[in-house]
């Protein structure tokens, strides 16, 4: 199956000169989205990780689905405002902006192994500040999964020292 297929550009979105890759066409069509879970837990079933780790808010789509089949504990990272505990926070730099993200500080525990899953992975800079968070709690990130990479943007140069796979590249 060419999950490609199911991806669509959106030109300009959501500022000038960016190409929006839109996965609704993908989460519309029940088999090919149980195909790329599928996909997914294949890539990872033989890695060592204790938790899936998800950034708001289409991360939320694919490790939560892939957190149910394997068995992993789901953890959110969220935008400011959206956590009602204690919380860990890290500022970052988007392809297109500057904005934060946070986690529950109980959230995770010493030494605790974690895989990040996100749909698509561009500059890098939301996983590393991630990977940030996951420190700052002692913990380790032991890969990074995602739907989509945008290889044009060299998002592995940030993130050198961690294993990372992609289901499809652009």
């Amino acid at each position: 199956m060419n999950f490609k297929d199911y991806i669509r550009d959106i030109p300009d979105f959501p500022k000038p000169g960016i190409i929006f890759k839109d996965i609704t066409p993908l989460l519309a069509t029940p088999k090919v989205f149980k195909e790329v879970i599928d996909t997914m837990a294949d890539k990872v079933k033989d890695s060592d990780f204790d938790t899936i780790i998800v950034p708001e808010a289409r991360g939320f789509l694919f490790g939560s689905a892939l957190a149910y089949k394997l068995g992993k504990k789901l953890v959110p990272v969220r935008k400011p405002g959206k956590l009602p505990y204690d919380i860990v926070e890290v500022s970052y730099s988007l392809e297109y902006g500057e904005t934060r993200i946070q986690m529950h500080k109980d959230a995770l525990s010493k030494g605790e192994k974690v895989l990040i899953v996100d749909d698509v992975l561009a500059t890098g800079g939301t996983i590393k500040a991630i990977e940030t968070l996951v420190k700052k709690l002692d913990a380790e990130v032991s890969g990074i999964l995602c739907l989509i990479e945008l290889s044009f943007l060299n998002p592995r140069e940030k993130l050198s020292n961690i294993k990372v796979d992609s289901i499809l590249i652009y």
